[in-house]
């Protein structure tokens, strides 16, 4: 055989092998998460305070009136903190404003939404936070003379908002709901 041979016989065995399917580019994929549909329960206490929960929740109070909300199936924590108003107001609206806007390192935006709720006499702010910050939501409501609650999630996990981010959802539709049905007791 000659070189030429050779070289047709080597060009049409590479083009034989080299053919076969087109490469693709893999399409996106979305991460299936499925939560159960949320049923609420009232969680009441010995507290100047109640609200509605997740049932998939549980609650512990401490001795203060401050609360953990756990939910071991998304691996997070709520975080809520009582406190009495005695003369100090701007000072607690202030160290509450401080906690969220720590997050402004990591986060891509805080979105702040108020909430007012006259016939309960609670008034207060939402937070979502978004990007990766170690926590992704927060608030605080207070009636502005006696009552003040703060409330932040935390997972255990490394912040990584792509990977937690169908269950801070979930959890911001749960503390949001929580919020909006926090009740005070002793109403003077």
């Amino acid at each position: 055989m000659t070189l030429r041979s050779h070289f047709y016989i080597l060009l049409c065995c590479t083009l034989f092998i080299s053919c076969g399917d087109d490469v693709l580019p893999k399409p996106e994929a979305f991460l299936s998460l499925t939560y159960p549909k949320p049923n609420y329960v009232t969680t009441t206490t010995d507290c100047d305070y109640s609200f509605e929960k997740n049932d998939i929740s549980t609650a512990y109070f401490k001795d203060d009136c401050s609360a953990t909300i756990n939910y071991p199936e998304l691996d997070g924590t709520l975080f809520l903190t009582y406190r009495k108003v005695d003369n100090n107001i701007n000072a607690l609206l202030r160290d509450a404003q401080k906690l969220t806007y720590e997050h402004v390192i990591k986060a891509d935006d805080i979105i702040e939404e108020k909430y007012i709720n006259k016939e309960q006499d609670v008034y207060g702010m939402f937070y979502d936070v978004r990007g990766n910050a170690a926590s992704q939501s927060q608030f605080y409501v207070t009636d502005s003379t006696q009552h003040f609650i703060t409330g932040s999630i935390y997972f255990n996990a490394k912040p990584n908002y792509d990977s937690i981010y169908p269950a801070a959802v979930y959890l911001k539709n749960d503390i949001r709901h929580l919020m909006e049905t926090i009740s005070w007791k002793n109403k003077d």
